[in-house]
């Protein structure tokens, strides 16, 4: 019986031949020596799910080509993929049995005992590797050679996907070994076989590699001596070899006894693990083997209590779950770090990451030592207050007369005392009329506070009196600082008042500093390593422009610009800056004023010396008379010293009689910086010392 078949590669009709004769008994398959006619022409292989293998009568590459499964010739038909993958055709359909787990399939093929092969004595097939994981034939029980395949029996059986502690964020998926990707636990680079990967993080292991036991600690760490076998690529830390069977804990109440099993769990850091572990049965907790070292108290920059490692924190316990590093929630079910008294938490890995960052404290220096150093209270008296509890009429320690609470915002420019800007809600004012502002929030300042982002970890005393240059703005600042004892520099009011964690005008949801937050600033369009950001959606402050002042003057406009956030005109014409002259970016923050449609970048607003109140006083070596602080927004004066017209915020003779103004750069002293402030002149302490 003859029928017609498909051209299967052939430039004409192929026909069925039922009969054997003695030609056709010696003729070949022109595919592969056997029955191929059935191959399908496009296979979608598990084993290369990115693209299907298509069928060519002959190698695409004008000549022969080699197999990537068996690393044989291909002379006839090869299954080929336009990104470098070829098979011969029975490897194409023995591995696609295999993916597919249709191990029936090969039933027929015999199999062979490392034993029986040890015994055989056959050279060549002592120097035979499996086509899988590419390691000696001879380690495990394999196909015969003889069906044309060098593969191990569990190499076949091999699961398609796997998880690997190596790997958590992705299962890797047994595949083609086409990208040459090198193994990340051996480092290596194989041609062919089989690999475990991601594609999607270009993370790969060898099949030897994944099967690999994690008994250990799963650290890299660059000590001269480990124990380690060479065959196995398999290495223990001098410390992991000699793991004590028992251990006591600080702060756990029951013994922990060494576990050598390969179990999963989430061990009192928040984090998981599957190897060797330290296990209280009592309990039913499992830590890591490093974990058992964890420091029972700790201080962190970002918290100025001792915080306590527990196991478990009760529901009522903790009101606040995220994390104050990280802003991820913490698992109260494992362990963390916490501080009952201020709801301060955060994950054990979080408030230990950079050993320079935290402190260990023994139990012993805590007693009493952090009960009141807080919160010392800058307003020593309160004389009167409301109905409702308000307090009207107080005496603070800055400024010697009492100090009224006024709700009567006057047209002209105030400027609080504190911080330096304008005040534009109910404020204290002197009760002598001397011309002294506080804001409301200014007015209870601490006097010793513990700022988070300064490396010194000692607390902080608020002073007054002083010119200073801000350690962190930069600014040359007055009013109130902070003043570091330790490194001798001052940090202005504005910058202190910026916690780790805040909630600013310019976003609905709160923000946390994350110092390895790397992205492009919401407001200045600059990209930061460290900044604030929002877990809630992609908005990012860089610590510069979260304390961008949110009303502010300039010399040029006659009303405060406040800083906006959306630019509400779509109109092109209105994206200029008004002061500079130059397009602005309507994504980005800028002042604006609505009055007279006035808008200008931050920085073209921001005088070099806002954060100096006119009229404080300086006394230098450079005149015999007090110097007032003045603004002059007219160009019509000329400088003292160099001679250029005085602009902005200027110091003039506070004599009636004497004419002398004078650039604050031009005598303000050489030294002036960071560690060297100089006090403000007090009209009454020379009148004293006159006097006297």
């Amino acid at each position: 019986m003859e029928m017609e078949s498909q051209n299967l590669g052939h430039i004409h009709p192929l026909v069925f031949n039922e009969e054997q004769s003695h030609e056709t008994k010696k003729a070949k398959c022109s595919r592969c020596g056997e029955k191929c006619a059935e191959a399908p022409s496009k296979i979608d292989h598990p084993y290369h799910h990115h693209h299907p293998l298509v069928l060519l009568p002959e190698s695409p590459y004008g000549g022969s080509c080699y197999c990537d499964f068996s690393y044989k010739r291909c002379d006839f038909f090869v299954y080929h993929c336009s990104c470098g993958l070829d098979f011969h055709i029975k490897c194409a359909l023995f591995t696609l049995n295999i993916s597919e787990q249709k191990l029936q399939e090969l039933n027929h093929i015999a199999t062979k005992d490392p034993s029986v092969f040890l015994e055989d004595g056959n050279e060549e097939l002592e120097n035979a590797v499996c086509f899988g994981c590419w390691l000696p034939l001879g380690e495990s029980r394999y196909f015969s050679v003889a069906c044309g395949f060098n593969l191990h029996i569990k190499c076949a059986e091999l699961p398609h996907e796997i998880n690997h502690p190596f790997h958590k964020e992705h299962p890797l998926v047994l595949q083609f070994n086409i990208k040459r990707f090198s193994c990340k636990i051996c480092g290596e680079t194989r041609h062919r076989g089989f690999l475990y990967c991601c594609s999607a993080c270009t993370f790969a292991l060898h099949i030897k590699c994944a099967e690999q036991p994690t008994l250990t600690c799963q650290e890299t760490q660059h000590e001269e001596f480990v124990y380690c076998c060479s065959t196995c690529n398999f290495s223990l830390h001098t410390d992991c070899a000699f793991l004590p069977p028992i251990v006591k804990d600080k702060i756990h109440q029951h013994p922990f006894t060494l576990f050598q099993g390969q179990p999963s769990f989430v061990c009192a850091c928040g984090l998981e693990g599957n190897y060797i572990a330290y296990i209280c049965s009592t309990c039913n907790l499992m830590i890591h083997t490093k974990c058992i070292s964890i420091p029972p108290i700790i201080r962190v920059r970002r918290h100025y209590h001792p915080i306590y490692h527990n196991y478990f924190i009760s529901e009522n316990e903790s009101k606040i779950r995220d994390c104050s590093f990280c802003d991820v929630e913490v698992n109260i079910d494992y362990g963390s770090y916490y501080c009952l008294r201020c709801n301060f938490i955060a994950h054990v890995k979080c408030a230990t990451k950079y050993r320079d960052r935290y402190y260990i404290i023994e139990a012993k220096d805590i007693a009493g030592k952090h009960d009141d150093d807080l919160g010392v209270n800058p307003i020593t008296c309160v004389i009167e207050q409301n109905e409702g509890g308000e307090m009207t009429r107080i005496k603070h320690f800055s400024h010697a007369h009492d100090l009224i609470l006024s709700d009567n915002v006057m047209e002209n420019d105030i400027t609080c005392d504190g911080c330096m800007l304008l005040i534009l809600d109910s404020f204290y004012c002197c009760s002598l009329q001397c011309n002294f502002f506080l804001h409301k929030a200014c007015a209870k300042s601490p006097r010793k506070k513990h700022l988070w982002f300064h490396g010194c970890q000692e607390l902080h005393i608020l002073v007054v009196g002083f010119l200073f240059k801000c350690s962190i703005c930069e600014y040359d600042c007055g009013g109130f600082s902070y003043k570091c004892n330790k490194f001798n520099v001052h940090i202005c009011l504005q910058c202190s008042v910026i916690d780790y964690r805040t909630k600013h005008p310019g976003h609905q949801h709160p923000i946390l500093y994350n110092r390895n937050q790397h992205g492009r600033c919401n407001d200045c369009g600059e990209t930061w390593r460290s900044q604030f950001s929002c877990k809630h959606c992609h908005f990012n402050l860089d610590f510069d422009c979260s304390r961008l002042p949110l009303s502010t003057r300039h010399k040029r406009h006659e009303h405060p610009p406040a800083l906006t956030y959306h630019e509400g005109n779509d109109y092109p014409k209105y994206h200029y800056c008004d002061l500079c002259e130059k397009e602005r970016d309507p994504n980005l923050w800028f002042y604006h004023c609505a009055i007279c449609e006035f808008s200008a970048h931050p920085n073209c607003v921001l005088a070099i010396y806002l954060f100096i109140k006119p009229g404080s006083m300086y006394k230098g070596k450079d005149h015999p008379h007090p110097l007032t602080f003045v603004w002059k927004p007219y160009r019509y004066i000329v400088c003292g010293k160099c001679s250029e017209p005085c602009e902005a915020l200027v110091l003039e003779c506070a004599e009636p009689t004497c004419n002398y103004v004078v650039h604050w750069k031009d005598v303000r002293p050489p030294s002036f910086g960071f560690t060297s402030p100089v006090e403000l002149y007090k009209a009454e302490a020379d009148a004293i010392t006159h006097d006297g």
